[in-house]
């Protein structure tokens, strides 16, 4: 069964691939959608390496009983006593090791058990990192409340926005709990460039309403509590005076983009 160790992970590599780009949107807790096509292309070729890697194998093993057979009709036309120079009929197996086997549990877990997207721990660890932005003025808001933003969208207005377009109006945000040291909790969403291994965090403190659980997605409904001087750090985190807070479901595409 060794012979076969690189086919299965091949397959096991592949189908995981697969199962989360063809079958369903996993792939979006990782990288950016456009590259799904190019996640598909690996998974297709992972298969028919693995298919071409149990092809070779099993002729590999029919070529080894071939020449097992041969050299025992030779065996048993021949008299002469063992040589300890007698290279035997031995046979040199090219296996996977042992040890290559454990390869198959990373591929395994991705096909039966996607991690999750990352979540409260990724955006308490992330530092306060921020766009370079100046401050100045923004294009004026939609019409209607509440207004649907991004944690992005309202963090650069809440801090930088000279011309204050947030105040005086309702918006909408949806994002996953994360608490902090000081009691205080936040709306919290990873932004990421390409995949998750560069994300990083827009986080927005709550306040009028109690906490949810950690990692909850919630989609908050509020107004602009303004903090600091623009474009200074006292401003970050920004605010948001809650007036509804709803549990959701976690959204398929769980990152923000730049």
């Amino acid at each position: 069964m060794r012979r076969y160790g690189p086919a299965l992970l091949l397959l096991l590599s592949g189908a995981a691939v697969l199962r989360i780009t063809v079958f369903s949107d996993l792939y979006l807790r990782y990288v950016q959608s456009g590259l799904k096509v190019y996640l598909i292309a690996s998974g297709v070729l992972l298969l028919t390496l693995a298919a071409l890697s149990a092809v070779r194998a099993t002729r590999t093993h029919d070529h080894e009983d071939e020449a097992e057979d041969e050299a025992e009709d030779e065996a048993e036309g021949e008299a002469a006593e063992p040589d300890d120079d007698d290279h035997g009929h031995g046979h040199n197996h090219h296996r996977t090791p042992r040890i290559a086997w454990l390869l198959t549990v990373p591929a395994a877990a991705l096909l039966l058990f996607p991690p999750p997207a990352l979540g409260s721990y990724s955006a308490d660890r992330e530092a306060e990192q921020r766009a370079a932005q100046g401050v100045g003025t923004f294009p004026a808001l939609p019409s209607g409340d509440p207004v649907a933003l991004t944690l992005g969208e309202y963090t650069s207005r809440a801090i930088y926005d000279s011309g204050k377009s947030l105040t005086g109006r309702t918006v909408r945000m949806t994002g996953f709990v994360t608490r902090g040291d000081n009691g205080a909790w936040y709306l919290a969403r990873l932004l990421i460039t390409c995949c998750a291994a560069d994300a990083s965090t827009y986080k927005i403190e709550i306040k009028g309403a109690d906490a949810p659980v950690n990692d909850t997605w919630v989609t908050v409904t509020g107004t602009w509590h303004p903090k600091g001087k623009l474009g200074s750090d006292e401003a970050w985190p920004p605010v948001l005076d809650s007036t509804s807070v709803k549990t959701v479901k976690e959204p398929a595409n769980p990152y923000e983009r730049r």
